[in-house]
C-alpha cells in the first residue's frame, strides 16, 4: 500500500543530533498517522508517495524540527506556587495556579530546570528546540486509517513521539 494521508505506517528510526548523539531509538515499530498531528511535516512529506521498506535519513533543521530555542519562554517563578515535592525535569501543563510571569503562553509545557528555595526556573521549549537533527527511519507497514483515527488526527494507541510537533511528554521513548 502506497502512503498517501489519511493513512498509518508503522515506523522504527534512529534519531541523532548533528553531532552523532543519540536521543532516540524506536528498535520496534512504532504506528503513527500521517496527515495528522503525530509526525513533523518534514517527515510526512519525505513518506508520501513511499510504501513499505522505504528506508531514508532526513537533515531536520531546527525550524524543520522543534524550532528555534526561544530565551523568552525561561523564566523564574516564585517557589510558593509550586507543590512542596519538585525536581528538575518535572513538567507541567500550562503555568502553575499564582504564577506571576506575564506574555508566556499559558497552554504550553513547562519543564523545571532549577529548583532553589525562593525560586523555580521554568523552560518552555521542547527539549529538542534548536537542535539540528538527523533521523533514519524505516517503514515497517502501511495501513487504512481507522475512521476514530481520521477524527482524532492521531493513532489513539501510539505514545506521544518526539516526532510530534505536540507537547513533550514527560519522557521520551
Amino acid at each position: 500500500m502506497q502512503i498517501d494521508p489519511p493513512c498509518v505506517v508503522s515506523l522504527t528510526w534512529r534519531l541523532e543530533d548533528a553531532q552523532g548523539q543519540l536521543i532516540d531509538e524506536l528498535a520496534e515499530p512504532v504506528e503513527f498517522f500521517v496527515g495528522g498531528d503525530d509526525l513533523l511535516s518534514k517527515v510526512e512529506e519525505a513518506l508520501v508517495g513511499q510504501s513499505e521498506g522505504f528506508e531514508a535519513t532526513l537533515h531536520l533543521e531546527p525550524e524543520h524540527a522543534f524550532g528555534e530555542y526561544d530565551a523568552d519562554l525561561v523564566f523564574f517563578e516564585d517557589r510558593s506556587v509550586f507543590p512542596e515535592h519538585i525536581e528538575e525535569g518535572m513538567q507541567f501543563d500550562g503555568l502553575p495556579e499564582g504564577a506571576t510571569t506575564r506574555d508566556v503562553p499559558t497552554d504550553a509545557v513547562y519543564t523545571i530546570t532549577e529548583v532553589y528555595d525562593s525560586h523555580v526556573v521554568l523552560d518552555g521549549n521542547h527539549p529538542l528546540a534548536g537542535i539540528a537533527l538527523v533521523l533514519a527511519l524505516k517503514v515497517r507497514d502501511v495501513r487504512t486509517a481507522s475512521a476514530e483515527e481520521v477524527e482524532h488526527r492521531s493513532v489513539a494507541t501510539s505514545p506521544l513521539s518526539v516526532l510530534s510537533t505536540l507537547p513533550p511528554p514527560p519522557q521520551l521513548h
